[in-house]
């Protein structure tokens, strides 16, 4: 199998450094892309230590034009392919509806949906060039039952699941894949800051993420790896 080409949204920490991480055991070139440049900086170097040849690209997804030139420098370093896309970067935060505010439902929309619209738009040409790609939305079980507190989460996830099966059907007449992946509770730095108590030892960690997406990955193509659900732990 050919060694994979591959740019992670959200890639400086959490699960995104987990995949990239994963990819880069296997001597991938990877291109990590987030906003904080130090974060980046201390993954890409990760990356080179296991075997792998690393890339970082800042990028806000949130800003169309901000995609549109970190993915031009992540495909020049791939050599103008991709092979696997993770759209990984998300925002989650707990607020009941009555004290949720426009600025927050607008963070979780331009992040958790719009962002995954434009990596994916800017990265088709190089998608096209790869003759096996591979795009992974990572969801949440959000996306499919709802949560108290969660209306802004789980309308951008459940719009992110909508996402990834209408583009599914569109781009199977290439041969390309798209995967949606549902990951529960995860034991990432986005629990620092929310409210509420959370039982971290008991959840998931972003390795179990990321091994999931390379088993899908490496799984035959005729594989059905349309929804990837992410096992508990014990």
């Amino acid at each position: 199998m050919t060694v994979p080409r591959v740019l992670v949204t959200g890639g400086g920490r959490g699960i995104g450094r987990a995949i990239a991480l994963r990819f880069a055991k296997e001597g991938s070139r990877v291109v990590v892309a987030a906003r904080s440049s130090p974060e980046l900086d201390a993954v890409t170097a990760e990356i080179e230590k296991v075997g792998g040849k690393g890339r970082a690209s800042q990028m806000n997804v949130r800003e169309h034009g901000s995609v549109e030139a970190a993915v031009w420098r992540a495909i020049e370093f791939l050599d103008g392919s991709i092979d696997v896309l993770v759209n990984n970067a998300g925002v989650f935060d707990v607020k009941p509806f009555d004290k949720l505010d426009v600025a927050t439902w607008k963070r979780h929309m331009e992040v958790n949906l719009d962002g995954p619209f434009y990596v994916t738009l800017e990265s088709l040409d190089a998608l096209r060039q790869s003759g096996r790609a591979h795009i992974f939305n990572v969801a949440s079980q959000a996306a499919k039952q709802p949560f108290p507190g969660n209306v802004a989460y789980c309308a951008s996830k459940y719009g992110l699941r909508g996402f990834s099966e209408a583009l599914r059907l569109d781009l199977a007449k290439e041969g390309m894949r798209v995967s949606t992946v549902y990951p529960g509770q995860t034991d990432t730095s986005i629990f620092d800051k929310v409210a509420g108590t959370w039982d971290r030892a008991k959840m998931n960690k972003p390795e179990d993420v990321a091994e999931v997406i390379w088993k899908a990955w490496t799984s035959p193509r005729d594989t059905n790896v349309d929804d990837l659900e992410v096992p508990k732990r014990g």
